[in-house]
């Protein structure tokens, strides 16, 4: 018999209504499911089956396609992760420069590829270490950098034209990448070898993080300056990296993560083309960082949907002609929202996991958090087992041997396509009511994110959402299995007699006469970047700089929101 005669011979297949009415019928007469209604981590409705019928409306040449090209659905490279692993960034930062220097090194000798730093909360809302709300908050929750030499002392011994370096920083990011710069170039390293990413996005230190100095509008203007001055200076250098992970970590779902995220990158781009820059001048140049939640599913696909949204969005909407303008390159960070005080070791589980789906979603950078983050800041050995989870995952399991593995699964293809279309949807809610700033502005976003932390919570506490260890599965509280991780109580006396030592040595002219420029560009429509440059070489601070921007925009306030 051939083939096609054995074909007509087989008894058709039944489908999926004849298989809901007859075999899952009897099978839940015998045993019902454990809930009525299942739904994704952000509320998405999961039936108990998905086939063909479930992806028939997805064009696959069109929505999802090969590696390496548009959409960009299964990963921005061909190859992915068979030609080069993903980089292994684990954040670092406290105490001082020195401190945070010899982290780095602990890092990089036990396998870390790549540099991330977290800032002291001073320096990231703009203040020396010296002003009298900054003193009790000096390297608590990261390096206290008050000018370029704390710069100097944290880059010590790492070669930057080998080893790219992330800023966590918003408000006074536009000071810290003048600063990077000016180190990178005394270490005499090219324009076109200067790598590394700031964080940089100021529009979600509204809606999340709350580590702002000035009014929305002038701030964009700010990371615009950046954006321009780095394409121009440093072209391999990532001036603002788009961040859902504090959206996330504020409370939102997935899908509010990434159509608040896209939408702010589509408002930075677009302000740039405002001011007369084109698209594919500076898109290129944007990053993205995700928070990498509980739902193992729906991480994997949002970091798909993700790709294959903003590349329609640059392509179609802004039309930017150049494919590297269209390609959500991405950083991940375990979710740090989802660790547990309560018996920490199960933390190293929760961090796996996310971790692979952040790894099978197509990341290309990753930091695992450390068990004991929700006490402190990471001690060594925890850090260096979130660094072997990494290792364990890239060297022995195989996962990073197929580009997307779990391309073509009737599930993860729909529910792609879900997460997509629902946040499409909220993106032009967003846009119709104004844009960004205006959403901000009005509380919108802040509302959605709110609403979302709460149902949650609620969640959590009626137990149809559970955290072992906390709500279920809890055990009395025993002696911490960890080492707890503290300041030197000196750090703060050093750091500010530095910084009044340097003040009091600097060549004072030069140094009003930098400041004086900055406030021009500040008051005119004049790149704010050279003047920052030229007042950073001139040992002005942190805090100075931001002050003279404080004078020309104010400082913000945010609305009440309940």
């Amino acid at each position: 018999m051939d083939k096609a005669s054995k074909a007509a011979a087989a008894p058709a297949s039944p489908d999926q209504e004849t298989w809901k009415n007859t075999t899952l019928a009897g099978s839940l007469k015998k045993m019902p499911t454990r809930q009525e209604q299942f739904t994704t981590l952000s509320g998405l409705p999961i039936k108990e089956l998905y086939s063909a019928e479930d992806v028939k409306h997805i064009d696959v040449p069109s929505q999802i396609g090969f590696p390496g090209e548009y959409p960009y659905t299964r990963g921005v490279h061909p190859t992915m992760y068979r030609a080069r692993p993903w980089t292994i960034r684990q954040v670092a930062g406290f105490g001082t420069a020195e401190d945070t220097n010899g982290r780095y090194k602990y890092l990089l000798a036990h396998g870390e590829t790549g540099l991330s730093t977290d800032f002291d909360l001073p320096t990231l809302l703009g203040y020396d270490s010296d002003h009298r709300i900054a003193v009790p908050e000096i390297g608590k929750i990261g390096v206290a950098v008050d000018t370029v030499d704390d710069v100097r002392l944290l880059m010590k011994d790492i070669p930057l034209d080998e080893v790219s370096t992330s800023y966590t920083i918003n408000a006074s990011a536009f000071v810290l990448i003048g600063m990077y710069e000016v180190v990178c170039k005394e270490q005499n390293v090219p324009d076109n070898k200067i790598t590394g990413t700031c964080q940089n996005d100021i529009l979600k230190e509204y809606t999340a993080q709350n580590e702002y100095i000035y009014p929305p509008a002038p701030a964009v203007r700010l990371v615009v300056d950046t954006m321009e001055y780095a394409a121009k200076t440093m072209p391999r250098y990532n001036p603002i990296s788009v961040s859902g992970y504090h959206i996330r970590e504020a409370g939102s779902n997935a899908v509010q993560e990434l159509a608040f995220t896209l939408a702010g990158a589509h408002c930075y781009v677009t302000e740039a083309v405002k001011r007369g820059l084109s698209a594919d001048f500076v898109a290129p140049r944007v990053s993205f960082f995700w928070d990498i939640h509980n739902d193992f599913f729906e991480e994997i696909c949002k970091l798909r949907a993700a790709r294959r949204l903003w590349g329609r969005m640059m392509r179609d909407w802004v039309g930017a002609k150049d494919p590297r303008s269209w390609t959500m390159r991405a950083h991940s960070q375990t979710a740090g929202v989802s660790l547990t005080a309560q018996q920490p070791d199960n933390n190293i589980a929760r961090t796996a996991v996310q971790a692979l789906a952040a790894i099978l979603g197509g990341t290309q950078s990753l930091h695992t958090n450390s068990k004991d983050e929700a006490f402190q800041i990471p001690s060594e050995g925890a850090i260096k087992i979130a660094v072997r989870t990494q290792q364990i995952l890239m060297l022995e399991n195989r996962v990073a041997d197929v580009v997307d593995p779990l391309g073509g699964s009737y599930y993860v293809e729909s529910l792609t396509t879900r997460l997509e279309e629902e946040a499409e949807a909220l993106i032009k809610q967003v846009l119709d009511r104004g844009g960004m700033v205006q959403s901000i502005e009005d509380g919108f976003i802040q509302r959605q994110i709110a609403d979302a932390s709460a149902d949650y919570q609620r969640a959590l506490e009626k137990h149809t959402e559970y955290i072992v260890g906390m709500n279920i599965h809890v055990e009395p509280a025993g002696e911490l299995p960890f080492e707890a991780f503290t300041l030197d109580p000196g750090l703060g006396e050093r750091q500010i007699n530095r910084t009044r030592g340097i003040r009091r040595s600097r060549a004072q002219n030069e140094h009003a006469s930098a400041l004086k420029e900055i406030e021009a560009a500040a008051r005119g429509n004049t790149n704010t970047m050279p003047a920052v440059v030229r007042a950073i070489k001139a040992q002005a601070t942190v805090g100075e700089i931001c002050d003279v921007l404080r004078g020309v925009f104010g400082e913000y306030r945010a609305p009440l929101v309940y």
